[in-house]
Parts: structure tokens; C-alpha cells; sequence
């Protein structure tokens, strides 16, 4: 059995709106060269990347919606036909081909399934996924078909799977958590800035599911401004805490790369320091419950020049259990890349210090975040508590 496996095919490149648009994969092209110049990832680590049928897409997506994606890939529907489904929007433009670049994603996603729940690897990444906003019937933050939700049907439906799904990106992982809302076997955890402030205005505290799944949809949103320690303080406790409330078969983490600083979507503080740690956990856990059962997508991440290349090889090389570097980036890298980048690149693993001014309400935002921590997890407590008793 092969440890990790990565999946990719060029073709996930299709995957593009527009030149101008913030959602950008050339962040895949930028994070397998930087693996390659360190000799982390080699083409016998690599599996291509199926494309989901229609059945598979059914999972999670109504028929009339994906007929709709098919015809806008082809030049057979208008923006404002698309408009109600959320297609041909300014998120989400008509682009060719539409509907084969998205089903190239998301069959990555169950490419990466398959190869973990079928015991050819341990853990598997698929970059190209995480694409957590989409609806069973609209399109939604640059997301046209749902692969994680899809993956988690998929597993539920082919292996039987008891599915934790991990989401840290800086936006509410809101499609896959209302996918799963009312089903106990489907746990959905989601660190996010605050609604209050940023897209999609979701993830609330009182979202915690319902009927049959009412305690197993757990939220975090965190306060505008929060920097490194908070962040982490809550993913521990909270991580910890979900594992062993809910002991998953399979662990499913979505590592959007937006709550750095630099990112110019979000309005959060952390470095990339949050990007070495988050993945030593789930990697810790996934052995600790799931036999090692882990698999690992993308999501947001909108500096794609200075954090997510970066922020993604550091999750490739935790999955290989590779020791995680410092100091200077390859040169060839640098070389590379930095007469097409529009900002000046970062040359090491480590982000600049100071990296911002300081926060003048830190203890404030950490006290809020602390408050929050508490009231997300009384349900779990609340329910030990009463056992022991």
C-alpha cells in the first residue's frame, strides 16, 4: 500500500472562469512545481483524475441543474437563463466546457476516495476539489458541482461509511453542511470567519443540525482579525473534541488556503504557521480513529502567488510524513515564477516578520473566540456530562 497518493490531471486546468477571476487553478501548476523543485512529489506518486459520471453527480445534484451546466458549457444558454441556478453570475460566468471541467473535479475527489477506502493508499489528495459552496440545484462562490458532497454520498452509498468532514477555509463550508444536516452518520466541522462579515453569511453557532442529525453540524466562526493562536486554539479543542464525539470510519478535510493574512477575499490574521499545524492534527487523528483513513481537497485560497503554493506543499509533505522545511524557497522556483507574478514572491517557507501592524483589540478578539469555543462545544460536553452521570 502506497502511503499518499496525489491526484491530478491537467485537464482540471479547464476549471477557469476567466483571466481575471479571483478563483485561479494555475495555484495547482504553482504547488506541484514547488513540490517537484524539493523532490517531494514524483510521478510515480501521481494518479490521474477521472471525470464523475452523471450517476455520480446525481449524488448530490438535481438532474435539471446539471443539464443546465451541460448546456451553458455549450453555448446554449444565455447568463440570465442561468441566472436562478446561479450560473452566468459574477461569481460564477459561463465558461466553455463547464460542465466537463467540474465533473473533472469532482471525479479527483472520488479518485481519491476510491483509492483510500479500497486500501491502495492511506491518504489521498486531490487539490483540485473542495469546491463546498455548491447546492443540489444552484451554483454558489465559485462552486458549480459540490465534489466533497458528492465524495461523501459516494462513500456512504458504495462503502458505508461514517463520514467526518473538516473545513477550514475562511468561508463557511455551507453546501456540504446543509447536505448532511439531518443525517446522523455525516458530521460537518467548520472553522470560518464570521458571517457577520464575509460570504456566505452562514455557519452560525444555532447550525447544528436536525431531526436524526440535530448535534453532529458543529461551527466555529471566528472574529475578523483573528491571528495564529486563536485560530489553533480553537482547531485543537475542537478537533479533539469532534473525533471523539463522533468517531468517524473516514476523515474528509477541505484545506481552502484564505485565512492568511495576504488573502484578499477574508479579513483574517493568521500566517503560515496555521498551515503547518492543521494538517499535523488531522493527520494525527485520521490514524487515531480511521485507520489512517484521510482524504484532503483544496478550496479558496485567492493568493495563489505568495500563500497557497506554499500552504499546500506544507499539507503534501505532512501526508508523507516528510519533515516540513524552513529557510529559502528553491531559487529555481523563485526564478521561475517571479516575472509573471503581479506581487513580489515570498523566498521562504516562513512569512515575513512583523507581518502586519499590531491588532489593538487581540485580547478582545481572543476573548470573543474563547466565549464561542465554549458555546460550540456544550452539546458534546453537555451529552458527556450526562452519560457520566
Amino acid at each position: 500500500m502506497r502511503n499518499t497518493v496525489f491526484v491530478y490531471s491537467p485537464e482540471q486546468l479547464g476549471y477557469k472562469f476567466s483571466d481575471s477571476h479571483p478563483f485561479n487553478h494555475k495555484r495547482l501548476t504553482l504547488t506541484m512545481d514547488l513540490l517537484r523543485n524539493i523532490k517531494a512529489l514524483d510521478d510515480d506518486a501521481i494518479i490521474p483524475a477521472r471525470i464523475a459520471t452523471d450517476e455520480e453527480l446525481l449524488l448530490a445534484h438535481e438532474a435539471k441543474y446539471i443539464d443546465i451546466v451541460k448546456r451553458a458549457g455549450h453555448g446554449d444558454l444565455t447568463s440570465q437563463q442561468g441566472e436562478p441556478y446561479g450560473i452566468g453570475t459574477e461569481d460564477t460566468p459561463i465558461f466553455e466546457q463547464m460542465h466537463e471541467a467540474s465533473a473533472q473535479l469532482v471525479g479527483g475527489t472520488l479518485t481519491a476516495v476510491d483509492a483510500v477506502m479500497q486500501g491502495q493508499a492511506q491518504h489521498a489528495l486531490n487539490l483540485g476539489g473542495g469546491l463546498h459552496h455548491g447546492f443540489q440545484g444552484r451554483a454558489s462562490g465559485f462552486c458549480i458541482y459540490n465534489d466533497s458532497t458528492v465524495a461523501i454520498k459516494y462513500m456512504q452509498k458504495k462503502y458505508g461509511a461514517r463520514v467526518l468532514y473538516v473545513d477550514t477555509d475562511a468561508h463557511h463550508g455551507d453546501g456540504v453542511q446543509w447536505s448532511f444536516y439531518d443525517d446522523p452518520d455525516v458530521c460537518t466541522l467548520s472553522i470560518h470567519e464570521t458571517g457577520r462579515y464575509l460570504f456566505p453569511g452562514t455557519g452560525n453557532l444555532t447550525e447544528r443540525g436536525s431531526g436524526a442529525g440535530y448535534g453532529t453540524s458543529f461551527n466555529f466562526p471566528i472574529d475578523a482579525f483573528t491571528e495564529d493562536e486563536s485560530f489553533l486554539t480553537i482547531y485543537e479543542k475542537s478537533m479533539r473534541e469532534v473525533f471523539e464525539f463522533f468517531k468517524p470510519d473516514v476523515v474528509l478535510t477541505q484545506n481552502g488556503a484564505d485565512a492568511h493574512y495576504f488573502d484578499p477575499l477574508t479579513h483574517l490574521y493568521g500566517s503560515m504557521n496555521i498551515y503547518r499545524e492543521i494538517p499535523k492534527l488531522a493527520h494525527q487523528l485520521a490514524h487515531e480513529y480511521c485507520e489512517g483513513r484521510w482524504i484532503a481537497v483544496g478550496g479558496g485560497g485567492y493568493d495563489i502567488w505568495r500563500v497557497v503554493p506554499r500552504a499546500w506543499s506544507l499539507l503534501w509533505l505532512e501526508m508523507n510524513d516528510i519533515a516540513l522545511p524552513h529557510g529559502p524557497l528553491p531559487q529555481a522556483w523563485l526564478d521561475r515564477w517571479q516575472e509573471e507574478a503581479p506581487v513580489p514572491l515570498i523566498p521562504t517557507w516562513e512569512d515575513p516578520q512583523p507581518l502586519y501592524p499590531a491588532i489593538p483589540r487581540k485580547a478582545e478578539i481572543e476573548e470573543k473566540n474563547a466565549m464561542m469555543l465554549d458555546k460550540a462545544l456544550h452539546i458534546i460536553r453537555k451529552d458527556l456530562i450526562n452519560k457520566e452521570a
